[in-house]
């Protein structure tokens, strides 16, 4: 296939409440598919939240009663991969006939992790990307990803991998996306300044790729009504405002980014304006120089322990 339909979907989860989270995912993802979208990606930690504000009582050598309770709660809403939660949205993307990348909180054993889930148009999960370096903060309550879930996979519509949030400042992350063959490179973030768009539109051109950047709009209504943010209690205070977009091989808006509202961003593409753009940058293959730069990606699964038994 050389060219189709695409949406990200710019809103707001219901935070900490996975079950309407995965009611808004089905609806909102319906809602693409009308538009004939055959791929779809959500925003960053869309299942179940994204805790712009808090600290969870962390202080330098301390950590406080108020913030152990908060994060409790925080870790109860999100989800097991695979679990139900998992069949559930696998079933979104099967009644669509789409392929669906979706941002979500992946809890395992005692660790949380920001996860993008890849799922195909028959239902399977197909593939999930943890966040390699969790920003600032976020460290505090995610755990790091490692090079086991960096996948570029085939699609009906291309091949697609999933960057997520400030992962994209990272080069070599960025050239391993480009040396898999990305040709659809998903974000899911929640970076909504103004210096995020730059980064996106370099991407694109960079890569001779299509950059789909989805980021969520939330105002702070949407929390709990004690949710401890910063930002105070204004239930019209815009926690994250947007700034979506969709950008060609060549670094061009095909959609606008935009701001302000829950949105669906959809766009017509054409595959083979990469090539068009390769042409003359391909950053993996003739415009590299592996005598003098070479990039060495470990895929191994880290883990804190290993078991062997003799027979």
């Amino acid at each position: 296939m050389s060219s189709g339909i695409v949406s990200v979907v710019q809103a707001g989860p219901v935070p900490y409440n996975r079950k309407k989270c995965l009611e808004k995912v089905a609806e909102l993802a319906a809602d693409a598919a009308r538009g004939g979208a055959q791929l779809v990606v959500f925003p960053e930690a869309f299942v179940s939240a994204y805790p712009k504000g808090l600290d969870f009582g962390a202080r330098v050598g301390m950590r406080f009663p108020e913030g152990r309770e908060e994060y409790r709660r925080y870790f109860e809403s999100e989800i097991e991969v695979p679990s139900p939660a998992t069949e559930a949205l696998g079933q979104v993307a099967c009644k669509n006939r789409i392929t669906l990348l979706i941002g979500v909180i992946e809890r395992a054993g005692g660790t949380l992790y920001c996860t993008v889930l890849f799922f195909s148009p028959q239902g399977e999960l197909i593939a999930k990307h943890r966040k390699l370096m969790p920003t600032a903060m976020e460290r505090l309550i995610w755990g790091f990803g490692d090079g086991s879930t960096l996948p570029v996979v085939d699609t009906p519509l291309g091949r697609v991998g999933s960057v997520i949030c400030w992962e994209n400042y990272m080069p070599m992350l960025r050239m391993a996306m480009y040396a898999k063959g990305i040709q659809l490179y998903c974000v899911s973030t929640v970076d909504d300044r103004d210096s995020w768009i730059p980064t996106m539109r370099h991407i694109a051109f960079e890569g001779r790729c299509f950059v789909l950047s989805a980021c969520q709009y939330i105002k702070r209504e949407a929390y709990p009504a004690d949710y401890p943010a910063i930002q105070g209690n204004d239930p019209q205070t815009v926690l994250i405002r947007g700034g979506s977009c969709i950008i060609n091989p060549l670094g061009e808006f095909i959609v606008e980014p935009h701001y302000g509202e829950e949105t669906i961003l959809t766009a017509e593409i054409d595959l083979g304006q990469i090539a068009c753009g390769k042409y003359d940058f391909d950053v993996a293959g003739h415009y590299a120089r592996p005598d003098v730069f070479k990039l060495y990606v470990n895929e191994k699964p880290q883990t804190a322990a290993t078991f062997s038994c003799d027979e």
